[in-house]
């Protein structure tokens, strides 16, 4: 069936599907243009801070001419990012942008283990890490090419004064950052203050310059680089942006933002639409923390809000979330994982906003699909995103009809260019057409809204990350108490979804409490399984291989 001819007239009259692929060249053109546009609008908010547009404009160019005049990185080369929600975060990612490096994003929660394999893996030669996780840095850094450290702590946007009291109060008083010894390394105000009376270089950057470095686990449990060029990004940008109708409107928005920078569903939303928009966009650093969330929401008249399903809940449940004021908020949008049907029915119920849950993946920049705000369909991700052509496939690769589930499969601009040096794993997930393979069992209906029926078999979603059975196995099968072991995702209230391990062991004597232990210091606390089973033996094929499958069927559904 020609897809493409079926989807002519799905969409709803709000939806302009007609869009100019080429009106940025890069996500530098949309930065560029914003700043200029939106100059003395404010862009970014955290911590009681707001930086203009001019402000990230300035910042930003003074962290680009330091990259350039005191260090040895050229264009091209790698810079790891490690911090949460802070003004800041966009400063350096446009600054490492502006100068032509490639951006890493690295998650601040991730274990020494993780953070030397994505080190290590993309070759980073800089790194950007907030103080209060700089002592994990310590212990990596002699063992990856980092040469360049710049350490910032939460206060490093405010005035001088105020910033030397306030990070003073979260390292003695909260105690909030733990002891490290980086001699070399470079405080960020330093560094943009040396930066301010450098020469900046503009640089030229073309479509197909890769911009992001985004790590994900793929199909595979070995944490891969997605490349994503400057052109990827910003065709997701123009792509999205139509989707959402009347409801982002130029310097006008003010978005809520809750969900980490460095993860791609809120970088593209915030760093890239809502910074074409002119939006002021309110950085949340530490979500878990509904009080002092709720908290701030009460300082802001918000237009749009940003979440996933186990934070829509979170927020419902609390009391003084529900008297807020919420009559400028005119659209809500849910990604990374599924949205429930009552979650939705809450959070309509509590704010008098639907929700609008769109699809993506990582390796697709991420949006591939959404639901319009005019025409929202529960239960479904929504209709694909402008230029983007999607089909599904039988195990055979045959295209199934509409109505029947197969694979889901996306080609369009906002694909990724591959995975960083592993060009096997690349060919393996495309289709000889060209389609990337999302590993999703989905159904295209009569009207062209898509439901997704499956998942990836063993990927799991905890609060929206995904989790790769293959590295929870790696790291508890490494304890020399235990024999084998396979791990799956089970029902969780409050996570959507949690880790549970059915292990072997060689002795009687292995608790579970010393494995769990184990875990922890080797994995992101979202990984670290919540549930283990000893068992003499695990279900296996005639060829060895373990059934994670029949272990997870045995699980009761909720």
């Amino acid at each position: 069936m020609d897809l493409e001819q079926f989807y002519q007239d799905k969409y709803p009259p709000g939806v302009n599907n007609q869009i100019d692929l080429n009106k940025y060249n890069s996500m530098l053109d949309v930065f560029d243009t914003a700043v200029k546009k939106f100059a003395d609008r404010p862009a970014f908010s955290a911590v009681g801070v707001t930086l203009t547009y001019h402000d990230l404009d300035v910042q930003s160019r003074n962290f680009a001419a330091w990259l350039q005049n005191k260090t040895n990185l050229k264009p091209g080369d790698r810079i790891a990012i490690q911090m949460p929600n802070l003004t800041q975060y966009p400063v350096v990612v446009f600054g490492a942008m502006r100068a032509g490096l490639i951006v890493v994003n690295t998650n601040p929660l991730y274990t020494q283990r993780e953070m030397e394999h994505q080190f290590n893996d993309s070759g980073a030669k800089a790194l950007v890490v907030l103080a209060n996780m700089a002592s994990n840095a310590e212990k990596v850094l002699p063992h990856t090419g980092i040469e360049h450290v710049i350490v910032t702590e939460i206060a490093d946007m405010h005035k001088p004064l105020k910033r030397t009291l306030m990070n003073a109060a979260v390292k003695h008083l909260k105690k909030m950052v733990p002891d490290y010894n980086l001699p070399n390394a470079h405080s960020l105000p330093k560094v943009l203050g040396t930066g301010a009376k450098c020469k900046f270089t503009p640089v030229q950057v073309k479509k197909d310059d890769i911009a992001v470095l985004q790590y994900t686990g793929g199909t595979t449990g070995v944490a891969k680089g997605a490349m994503l060029t400057q052109g990827n990004l910003v065709a997701n940008l123009l792509q999205t942006r139509p989707m959402m109708e009347d409801n982002v409107e130029e310097g006008k928005e003010v978005v809520i933002a809750p969900l980490p920078l460095y993860h791609i569903y809120s970088f593209t939303l915030n760093c890239g639409i809502m910074i074409e928009a002119g939006a002021h966009n309110v950085l949340i650093p530490n979500p878990r923390d509904i009080p002092g969330f709720v908290k701030e929401l009460k300082n802001h008249r918000f237009t749009s809000f940003l979440g996933l399903n186990t934070l829509f809940v979170a927020l419902c449940n609390n009391e003084e979330f529900k008297n807020l004021d919420f009559s400028a908020l005119k659209m809500t949008s849910s990604g990374g994982m599924a949205l429930t049907s009552a979650t939705a029915k809450l959070w309509k119920q509590v704010t008098g906003c639907e929700i609008t849950e769109g699809y993506g993946m990582t390796e697709t920049s991420p949006v591939v699909s959404f639901n319009p705000p005019s025409a929202i369909q529960l239960g479904t991700i929504g209709l694909p995103i402008c230029d983007t052509l999607i089909k599904t496939v039988d195990e055979e690769g045959n295209e199934t009809p509409i109505g029947e589930p197969g694979e889901l499969c996306v080609k369009g601009p906002q694909v990724m260019k591959g995975y960083w040096q592993r060009p096997e794993e690349t060919q393996k997930a495309f289709t000889e057409d060209g389609f990337y393979r999302s590993g999703d069992i989905a159904v295209i209906q009569e009207d062209g809204y898509i439901r997704i029926v499956d998942r990836k078999k063993d990927m799991i979603i905890v609060s929206g990350f995904n989790v790769f059975p293959n590295e929870i196995e790696d790291v508890v099968s490494s304890h020399p108490q235990v024999v084998e072991c396979a791990a799956v995702g089970v029902p969780d209230e409050k996570s959507g979804e949690a880790v549970k391990v059915f292990l072997v062991s060689k002795s009687a004597d292995l608790k579970e409490s010393e494995i769990k232990e184990f875990c922890r210091e080797r994995l992101t606390a979202y990984k670290v399984p919540k549930v283990f089973e000893f068992r003499d033996e695990l279900p296996k094929t005639n060829v060895g291989k373990i059934l994670r499958r029949e272990l997870r069927d045995e699980e009761p559904k909720k």
